[in-house]
């Protein structure tokens, strides 16, 4: 099945098609999501009837209710819609996802609904509307990293919005810059953003031309070698001779600079990196938390590189790569507590703090900085599953479990974090040898993923053991 476009349509549901957008632009939301079902049933490729039916929803679940109620109600009754939906997907992809927009109807970020949407979209060949119900569950979980992943990906490989995607993916790097899945869904996204940009999309569908192609070859290869994070052996080469040579004009120009402290940690040049990080710090003309922190992570790679710079089979590697873990993590300390000094608004600097304490078993201290920590809304839930850890290792489980439920409360979207907060709350259940209430949390996530951690084991044995 491929997507439609609105002239490949049969009159009578261009008709239909035409009365829903009439009945939305008149606010008649029911109706208007009634007519634009009917249309998708029977034409579920149909791209933009599926974007206008997804904004009616959203029109109508932002004006169900405010507060408590609206959150009371939300997903309410969708469960056995769900579970039909998923009964039917595997005999009938379309059917499935007709029964997932029933629920969207009345709950438009129902998380369940959307991934349901998702598989069976990509079942049926339907790129453009699993793209679009990926978006809206990356914005409703932003910090959900295979999902931005996933979305990144399906955005690079089969179109869509590429600024949507980089958005959340540059987000995450910033908080993970080192991490190889968002790096690849980078270079993808990247990739599939130059040759769009090139024209290819447009050649792909009649518009464009070779010639426009070739016109801009030349400056879309460099714009895409220069947003790469993980430049090729030669790319990185010429970048840094260009940039050297720059700086011989431009030696207050603090983006190249950066830019070129970057290509030199790449290629594990780090005292040059140092050296250039070193002289904007001096300059005066700039300091910045994220200034610091770049200093801090790339001398942290150079730790990491000289361990792997050891021969293993050397004697006394095993004590050299012991001392070398042990003067990073003292570096580590020691910045983290210069820059809480430095910045002592930056919440997030003490989330990494209370990290660092709790690694080394400094529980009490590990306690302070996720209690401070919690409120930043970017890393509150975090610290309340960090905090809940702590309070678990020091015996007070009714902290933890109390500190995990308002997590979880706070976290609507049923993701890895969420299920992370659940199983978490699980095995707190079981220490204080609550069976009942500990297997009720396992089930939460038996019910969608039965292969998360040991939650299979844990449901079986339970019921073995009746």
């Amino acid at each position: 099945m491929a997507e439609k476009k609105m002239h490949e349509l049969a009159p009578d549901l261009r008709r239909m098609h035409t009365k829903a957008v009439e009945a939305a632009e008149r606010q008649n939301d029911d109706y208007a999501l009634t007519l634009f079902s009917q249309v998708l049933e029977k034409e579920p490729g149909l791209f933009e009837c599926r974007k206008a039916l997804r904004a009616v929803q959203a029109r109508k679940s932002n004006g169900a209710g405010k507060g408590f109620f609206k959150k009371m109600m939300s997903g309410a009754g969708s469960s056995p819609q769900i579970a039909k939906a998923k009964m039917a997907f595997n005999k009938n992809p379309a059917e499935a996802m007709a029964i997932a927009e029933q629920v969207l109807n009345s709950d438009a970020n129902n998380s369940m609904a959307h991934r349901l949407i998702v598989d069976a979209a990509l079942a049926l060949e339907l790129p453009q509307t699993a793209v679009l119900s990926l978006e809206t569950m990356v914005k409703n979980s932003p910090e959900d990293k295979a999902l931005v992943v996933e979305f990144a990906n399906l955005v690079a490989s089969t179109g869509g919005s590429a600024s949507v995607a980089e958005k959340f993916l540059d987000a995450l790097i910033r908080a993970l810059p080192y991490d190889p899945e968002l790096l690849q869904a980078q270079k993808n996204l990247s990739a599939h953003k130059t040759m769009d940009e090139g024209g290819y999309g447009a050649l792909a569908d009649g518009t464009g031309s070779y010639r426009d192609i070739l016109r801009n070859k030349e400056e879309a290869v460099s714009l895409e070698q220069e947003k790469r994070v993980q430049k090729t052996e030669d790319v990185a080469l010429r970048l840094i001779d260009e940039y050297e040579a720059r700086l011989q004009t431009e030696p207050d120009n603090l983006k190249l600079l950066r830019s070129l402290a970057e290509l030199y940690t790449q290629k594990n040049q780090f005292p040059r990196a140092l050296a250039l990080y070193e002289r904007i710090k001096t300059s005066g003309l700039a300091s910045d938390a994220t200034l610091d922190r770049a200093v801090a992570e790339t001398t942290l790679r150079q730790f990491d590189f000289q361990i792997t710079q050891l021969n293993p089979f050397e004697e006394g590697a095993a004590e050299k790569t012991a001392a070398i873990t042990a003067e990073k993590f003292n570096f580590q300390l020691a910045d983290c507590l210069k820059r809480v000094e430095r910045y002592p608004t930056d919440l997030a600097i003490k989330f990494e703090l209370g990290q660092l304490y709790f690694q080394v078993g400094k529980i009490g201290e590990a306690i302070a900085e996720f209690q401070k920590a919690q409120a930043n809304p970017n890393k509150r839930l975090a610290a309340m599953s960090l905090l809940a850890q702590c309070f678990a290792k020091r015996g007070m489980n009714d902290s933890a479990v109390r500190t995990l439920q308002n997590a979880i409360k706070e976290k609507p979207a049923f993701d890895e974090e969420k299920k992370d907060l659940i199983y978490q709350l699980g095995c707190v259940f079981e220490k204080m040898g609550k069976k009942a209430e500990a297997i009720e949390q396992f089930l939460v996530i038996y019910e969608s993923d039965v292969t998360y951690r040991d939650v299979g084991a844990k449901v079986d044995a339970h019921y073995a053991g009746q």
